[in-house]
């Protein structure tokens, strides 16, 4: 793996990718997941996507830092420029189901899957399929199953598996409901008392 410098978003401090956490000040060096994510302020939000965007002056095409900016981008409420972030992520990548799942969140735009456009909704789908053949996490089927409930089972249209089969799947491999938070947290949307 190649050796890029950067430095830290938080303290500016100059560390290496490959480092999980700058030895300054303790703080993730790329923002890894949506769980990550969450526990930023907007402040340190932006900050982390300009150390991103300056890095990837240098390697536009570098997945991991494409994702992390992405992550930032959906946190601002950026969806087109996450979208944008996380399909260049997505090139050439079949070990890594991250990116498909948060593409997934961007395709919404911040809205309810009700008032999606079915485009989006089957591409979101698409990509949530994708994230779970490469590693099946339970909020994958968690969003699967809001998709299913808000846009499909709102809609009076028939689908397979349905949005209970799938809220089942979640909960078996361990969705919490600090989880779940999250993830509309994430999502932008009020989740629905069903889910």
């Amino acid at each position: 793996m190649e050796t890029i410098i950067l430095r830290c978003p938080n303290c500016n401090a100059a560390v290496e990718k490959g480092q999980k956490q700058c030895e300054y000040c303790n703080s993730p060096i790329l923002i890894r997941s949506f769980k990550e994510a969450d526990a930023l302020s907007p402040l340190q939000t932006n900050k982390y996507a300009s150390a991103y965007r300056k890095a990837l002056a240098e390697t536009p095409d570098d997945r991991e830092i494409n994702r992390s900016i992405g992550i930032c981008y959906l946190k601002l409420k950026l969806y087109d420029k996450a979208l944008e972030a996380f399909e260049k992520a997505l090139q050439d990548n079949f070990d890594d189901a991250e990116p498909y799942f948060l593409a997934a969140v961007a395709l919404l735009q911040g809205k309810k899957a009700f008032v999606a456009p079915r485009a989006s909704i089957d591409r979101a789908t698409e990509y949530l399929d994708a994230a779970n053949e490469i590693n099946p996490q339970p909020v994958h089927y968690y969003f699967l199953a809001y998709i299913k409930y808000d846009y499909f089972e709102r809609k009076y249209l028939n689908t397979s598996p349905t949005y209970t089969e799938l809220l089942e799947e979640a909960a078996q491999l361990g969705m919490t409901d600090e989880d779940a938070d999250a993830f509309f947290r994430l999502l932008g949307v009020p989740k629905p008392d069903v889910l």
